[in-house]
Parts: structure tokens; sequence; C-alpha cells
């Protein structure tokens, strides 16, 4: 009995770490429908569309990992964004992306 409460306690813990493993982090998966100087609206698979502000800090990555800049941006592009919640906007951490019909590198065999 001793036994099966520290494994049930083991496996609440390991979850709510990775519960908050982001902590307040948002993260905004979709396309680039447009992009502004100052922000970008991602369109999700749900339709929904999204305003992310991009500020100083943010950080651009391709999907290889790749270092970017904001103007490597298109209309079009898969992200994924890191943000960070403050009311009711969001402002990007990491911006990560890739083109449309671009393919993951293949690993080798």
């Amino acid at each position: 009995m001793t036994h099966r409460l520290g494994l049930l306690l083991a496996v609440i813990a390991l979850l709510a770490s990775v519960a908050f493993a982001h902590g307040d982090k948002k993260h905004v998966m979709g396309t680039l429908e447009k992009i502004n100087a100052d922000s970008v609206i991602v369109k999700q698979a749900d339709g929904k569309s999204v305003e992310v502000k991009l500020v100083a800090a943010t950080m651009y990555v391709t999907r290889d990992g790749k270092a970017a800049k904001p103007s490597d941006l298109a209309v079009g592009d898969r992200v994924v964004i890191h943000a960070t919640p403050t009311g009711d906007t969001l402002s990007a951490d990491e911006v990560k992306f890739s083109v449309p019909g671009a393919v993951a590198p293949s690993s080798p065999k």
C-alpha cells in the first residue's frame, strides 16, 4: 500500500511539473495571415486569428534551428510562437517558423 501511494505521488508530481513547464507562457500555432512592423496575425487551426506583438527582445528561429530576423517572415509561413500574456495582449518571446512546403530534415539511415 505504501509503495502504491509513493508511486501515485510521484506520478502526480511529474504531471504537475509538465503542466507548469512553460509557466505563464502561451503557445500560438498556425499560419501567418498578416505581418506588421510591430505585430503578426496568426490564423490557428480552429480558424481563429490571434494577434501577437513583436518586441525588441523577440527571437526569430527557423524550423531547423537557425537564427533569423523579422524580415525573414512571410505571409503563409507556419509558426509556433512562445508568448508572454499581459492582460489581453500577447508579446512574442520566440517566433519559430517554416515556409509552406518546407520539408523537415531527414535523419541519417
